[in-house]
């Protein structure tokens, strides 16, 4: 048995990635906002905690859980960049702290974050949010090098805009269009696309992968 913690688990990314791992024949420890503030440190612990005390091993965390908020840098209220930061950058900071000794006894432990494109590249009224992505991926580097010794990979998965509520509330706000304008393909991304990269990553084939961000952004930086 192989269990992974994944945070956020009740959106569209976060259900897609229980799904697939569950099909893939992992035990999923799924939390969500009702089970736990991710924001705090008590809340990390106690995610990780119940893990623990619920299948006796950790061999991955999924740091999924996001938010967004939008405004220029000049009006950019303290209070939500304090939160996003919190929960995009810190909480997958706690949540490895307090999971590294489970993943090191797993002798294959996995941290995969879901990141974003605009954990490479930015965008205007994003400032907490990007900070936050390209801050991640330094996490992810330096847990990857920290790691490798007792048989821990740590990547991040940085998809472009996906079918989710959110997206499609900006879909209905701005237009499609607006909405895909830096993807080299013209679509959004599904949910079980990001799941499929997640899996892949979590998998027996993804054991020498580490260290890196994995784009899945239909091209969106590659200019």
């Amino acid at each position: 048995m192989r269990v992974a913690l994944v945070t956020g688990a009740r959106g569209g990314i976060g259900s897609a990635i229980v799904t697939r791992l569950e099909a893939d024949g992992w035990t999923v420890h799924a939390v969500d906002v009702e089970d736990a503030d991710l924001t705090t440190r008590a809340g990390n612990r106690a995610v990780v905690e119940a893990a623990l005390a619920a299948h006796g091993r950790l061999d991955a965390i999924v740091p999924n859980a996001g938010l967004q908020h939008v405004a220029a840098a000049r009006d950019f209220p303290e209070d939500e960049w304090d939160r996003l930061l919190a929960l995009l950058l810190t909480s997958p900071f706690l949540l490895a702290k307090y999971a590294w000794d489970a993943l090191a006894e797993s002798g294959d432990g996995r941290i995969c974050v879901i990141a974003s494109a605009h954990s490479l590249t930015a965008s205007p009224f994003k400032s907490a949010y990007v900070s936050a992505k390209h801050g991640v991926l330094g996490l992810v580097k330096t847990l990857a090098l920290e790691g490798a010794d007792v048989g821990i990979a740590a990547t991040a998965v940085c998809p472009a805009f996906v079918r989710t509520p959110l997206a499609e509330r900006q879909v209905a706000e701005r237009g499609l269009g607006a909405v895909i304008e830096r993807h080299a393909g013209k679509r959004m991304l599904e949910p079980s696309e990001v799941a499929d990269l997640v899996a892949f990553l979590l998998g027996p084939s993804g054991r020498g992968i580490t260290g890196v961000p994995v784009p899945i952004d239909l091209g969106w930086t590659a200019a």
